[in-house]
């Protein structure tokens, strides 16, 4: 896989306050950052930070990151996206009070799942992988040394697309995510099964 310093990125939402470079993306979001379309809340937001890379066809984009979560929804991980009504987004999100591993898919309406970390700290990275196979989007996470596992399974049928980190905080400003060794490459095996 390609490191980030060999790609172009480009901001949507640019930060006040970041900084990075081949090895590291830091992070502080603005105030009341989101992306959503609709569903339950009815409201409609597309002003969260994402630092965004082209891609097409299949590929795996990975990334690790930790974030200082204390407010309800404060938000970091990875981003897939065509416009503001047909993205993925997967990672962290902070919500009762403990850290979930999150995935909202937008097509042109959100959805969102949740699977709850009770024993994860924030100080302990998160490993994050999206997968793209023909019209299908894999996410997987893992913690610590343990096994990649899938989070989400999704139809995603847009050949070109952005890929890359995202952060935002709905009730505040200046949550911070930090970001380390995001790659993009070649897809994984498509055995659903195997690391």
């Amino acid at each position: 896989m390609e490191g980030f310093a060999s790609r172009t990125f480009s901001w949507l939402n640019e930060p006040e306050i970041w900084s990075g470079d081949a090895e590291r993306l830091v992070i502080a979001t603005g105030k009341e950052t989101d992306f959503w379309q609709s569903t339950f809340y009815g409201f409609r937001r597309d002003t969260g930070h994402a630092w965004l890379t082209p891609v097409s066809g299949d590929f795996s984009a990975e990334v690790s990151f930790t974030g200082r979560y204390e407010t309800l929804y404060d938000q970091a991980g990875l981003m897939l996206r065509t416009g503001p009504e047909k993205w993925i987004k997967a990672g962290i999100e902070f919500t009762d009070g403990l850290m979930h591993l999150s995935t909202v898919v937008t097509n042109p309406v959100s959805d969102w799942s949740v699977v709850p970390l009770h024993h994860h700290s924030p100080a302990e990275a998160v490993h994050l992988r999206i997968t793209r196979h023909d019209d299908v989007v894999r996410v997987q996470y893992h913690l610590g040394d343990g096994a990649w596992q899938m989070a989400r399974l999704c139809p995603f049928t847009a050949a070109d697309a952005e890929v890359g980190p995202t952060a935002s905080s709905p009730q505040r400003a200046g949550f911070e995510a930090n970001f380390f060794n995001f790659h993009v490459g070649a897809p994984i095996d498509r055995n659903l099964h195997a690391d």
